[in-house]
């Protein structure tokens, strides 16, 4: 089963383009959409957390408060680092869950894994290929500003929190620039899709 994986900055615009894949026909496996999964109250990763961080991390109804969390973790490099080792082990072994549901299921296409810390968890030798969203500086910021209503201060320093896209972009084989508009992203996406099912003799 050929794998790709798909990361990219915060706000660049992967889900947009792992939403193209889909429509294409590809699997995708959402790593963030796991991650959540497993910090639902009950879960193993759900006690770690709460008997790192605390109360203060909780919710009246006993759910994650994930803007707090977020805010702690993105001005904590520790306590960022612990968020990681509860959570990525975790995510991974769900991944490989899906991946092998999928191939009993009969699906032959590409299978698209998508993760935003694809690189950090020490993912990309798991992946025949990495595609790496990216857009302008200005553009990335201004679009984190917008999606989750932070100041430009906090929306600088979430960005600053993850690795930088001039270093992700020496991982990958494919670089899909979300700047412009749906349009150009959506040929670009469909040119590297049709083109790797061509090379895999699926088309």
């Amino acid at each position: 089963m050929y794998r790709i994986g798909l990361t990219g900055g915060i706000a660049t615009g992967k889900s947009t383009v792992a939403a193209m894949l889909r429509e294409l026909g590809a699997k995708v496996i959402d790593a963030d959409k796991i991650a959540r999964e497993i910090v639902q109250p009950g879960q193993a990763a759900y006690h770690d957390i709460v008997e790192y961080f605390g109360p203060d991390v909780l919710l009246v109804d006993g759910q994650l408060n994930r803007r707090r969390l977020a805010e702690v973790i993105f001005n904590n490099p520790e306590a960022r680092q612990f968020l990681n080792q509860a959570t990525h082990p975790r995510v991974i072994a769900r991944i490989e869950e899906l991946v092998d549901a999928a191939i009993t299921s009969g699906y032959r296409l590409p299978i698209v894994l998508d993760v935003p810390l694809l690189i950090e968890a020490g993912m990309a030798s798991s992946v025949d290929a990495i595609w790496l969203v990216i857009t302008d500086a200005e553009t990335q910021l201004q679009r984190l500003m917008a999606r989750n209503q932070l100041t430009y201060a906090e929306a600088c320093a979430r960005i600053k929190a993850q690795m930088p896209l001039a270093e992700k972009k020496q991982w990958a084989d494919v670089i899909i620039d979300n700047s412009g508009s749906i349009a150009a992203t959506r040929q670009h996406v469909e040119k590297h899709w049709n083109q790797l099912l061509i090379d895999l003799g699926l088309r």
